[in-house]
């Protein structure tokens, strides 16, 4: 647990900038322009020290192909769980939002949003969505410093 702190404290100090209401400066920059920078520099500084042979090789395949299955069986999971909580609510919780439970902050939420209202241009799941959305990645944030504490 201790090697996630330092993630879900960066997860709480941007909530904090955000919803405060005094950094407005402060929290637009965090969202876009340091964002921006980061990913930037992040994207250049991993593209220049890979090779091709490194990259292209079998391993990086089936783990590009993991992910995709994690990836799917979450959002299958997330869906069979929300239909669960709409039988046991008494139709009362759209099943979509359990889709949005996949770490892919807001991109999950949003899709969730657009195809229900798709279905009923009356729904709106956006904010129901963000809560499963968000606590995939407080959870992804904890299961990646339990792997950090197991492998080092």
């Amino acid at each position: 647990m201790p090697a996630s702190v330092p993630l879900i404290g960066m997860l709480m100090f941007g909530n904090l900038l955000r919803e405060c209401g005094v950094t407005d400066r402060l929290s637009l920059a965090a969202q876009n322009e340091v964002l921006n920078a980061t990913t930037i520099f992040l994207g250049i500084s991993v593209g220049a020290t890979m090779d091709a042979t490194v990259f292209l090789t079998p391993a990086t395949i089936k783990i590009i192909l993991l992910g995709l299955v994690a990836f799917a069986a979450s959002t299958a999971g997330g869906l069979l769980l929300g239909q669960i909580m709409k039988v046991l609510s008494g139709g009362k919780i759209n099943p979509m939002i359990g889709a949005a439970g996949v770490s892919a902050v807001p991109m999950a939420a949003r899709v969730v949003q657009r195809i229900s209202q798709k279905e009923d241009p009356g729904n709106f799941l956006l904010m129901h969505a963000m809560g499963p959305n968000v606590a995939g990645v407080i959870g992804t944030a904890v299961a990646a410093g339990v792997m950090l504490t197991l492998l080092s």
